[in-house]
């Protein structure tokens, strides 16, 4: 993690390897040693967002790079301690805001360990939040690969996945009200069930991706030029990917068969049949190769929840979706307006939010990015007195001064997108 710089002063007094370049300049050149100091950022296409990253020049080949984060800062988890639990779940949206439902996942997952109450979560619910987590995983994979791809000059490909992309935001607009910024789940459920006609809709389109990522492989897996840039491109050995504790894609590609829906299983993952794909050499070929086999893995697991449903599609039999305790979730509305003990509950989760336990806990869940942790320190009550999240694209980050120096500066656009981040989670 020291690796990371902290966001520069306003002096400008950055220097790598005592070669100084100032934050509002592009270039600086060593006349002694012939080596030039390049700002790469942050304001970059193929930086995925506001990453600055320090270039050390001998020529096109790069000997240091320091990546430079912190410029999307929010204090996150500072505002986590100064609100309650429930009213955090909106700003779950906008950790990785390219996979939101999957963040909201995993933060009431981890506050619902807190409170003791995850074993208590009813089937429908948890089948529907599985469904949520694995849209959100092909969503946020085919914008990682078709930007990826349009960074090295495969515009179709970006036009096709982004295209698929939004299909998923209609999906998850009938779902949840919203496209992007969904705060679906609630603390011991979800805001809505799945509305009628949905699961249909939701079974036709795994039909549809499948076949559309069957042929984004036919445009990118053996097309020569796709190939020459990126294959034995950003090689990650498995000793160097554990350790920098790099997780999700970025650490099954170079090899290490590991996934917390089946290390550590969560939710019915343990009830469904999926593989983890993983690669051998961990290069660039290799994060695409195992992005593209992640997607149709997530195909699967929906078609199995969508079949195995409690309730079925339409929900016949009114099967619950949030746990039946009053002192967690919000009461149903007719039970506000005619009992007292109801409206009690109702005013004190909408004033105080639930009554958590003192102690502390950590949960994690396998994001589109890689592992998204939540260590969560109670003293009691509804806020939390300190929370910390772990952000995979922060984590994955931190390699880029071991990886870069010796490619070139064409090689650090592929590299950064084969990463896949996010500087949202990353700088929170």
């Amino acid at each position: 993690m020291s690796d990371i710089a902290e966001k520069p002063s306003s002096c400008g007094d950055n220097n790598i390897n005592g070669n100084p370049v100032e934050q509002g300049k592009t270039a600086d050149v060593d006349n002694l040693s012939g080596r030039m100091t390049l700002n790469m950022g942050p304001s970059h296409p193929s930086t995925h967002g506001v990453l600055r990253i320090v270039l050390e020049l001998d020529g096109e080949t790069i000997t240091a790079a320091r990546p430079d984060i912190g410029y999307l800062h929010r204090g996150d988890e500072k505002i986590a301690e100064n609100i309650t639990y429930t009213q955090f779940i909106p700003y779950t949206d906008r950790l990785d805001y390219l996979a939101p439902l999957a963040n909201n996942v995993a933060y009431a997952l981890a506050v619902e360990k807190l409170l003791g109450i995850q074993d208590k979560l009813t089937p429908r619910c948890q089948y529907t939040r599985v469904i949520c987590c694995e849209l959100a995983r092909i969503a946020s994979h085919l914008l990682g690969i078709g930007s990826y791809a349009m960074d090295i000059g495969a515009v179709t490909v970006f036009l096709l996945t982004f295209t698929e992309r939004e299909k998923i935001y209609d999906l998850c607009e009938s779902l949840t009200g919203a496209r992007f910024t969904t705060s679906y789940t609630r603390i011991g459920g979800l805001s809505r069930d799945i509305p009628p006609g949905w699961c249909d809709q939701c079974n036709k389109y795994i039909d549809e991706i499948l076949f559309k990522i069957d042929e984004t492989e036919t445009l990118l897996t053996k097309n020569k030029i796709w190939i020459d840039r990126t294959r034995d491109v950003g090689v990650i050995p498995k000793d160097v990917a554990i350790d920098y504790g790099l997780s999700g894609p970025n650490l099954r590609g170079s090899g290490i068969e590991f996934d917390l829906r089946k290390a550590h299983p969560y939710l019915v993952y343990d009830k469904l049949e999926f593989d983890v794909p993983y690669g051998s050499v961990g290069d660039c070929y290799d994060r695409y190769l195992l992005r593209i086999e992640e997607m149709r893995q997530s195909a699967r697991i929906v078609r199995q929840c969508l079949e195995q449903l409690p309730g079925g599609k339409n929900n016949e039999s009114n099967e619950p979706i949030n746990i039946d305790d009053y002192k967690t979730v919000l009461p149903p509305k007719r039970k506000v307006l005619t009992s007292m003990e109801e409206l009690i509950h109702h005013f004190m989760l909408v004033t105080q939010n639930v009554n958590s336990p003192a102690g502390e806990i950590y949960f994690s869940a396998e994001n589109p990015k890689g592992e998204l942790g939540f260590y969560i320190n109670s003293r009691g009550g509804g806020v939390p007195y300190r929370l910390k999240i772990r952000s995979p694209s922060f984590v994955n980050l931190s390699i880029l001064p071991r990886l870069l120096p010796g490619h070139t500066i064409a090689d650090v656009v592929a590299i950064l997108g084969s990463l896949d981040f996010v500087m949202g989670e990353c700088d929170r």
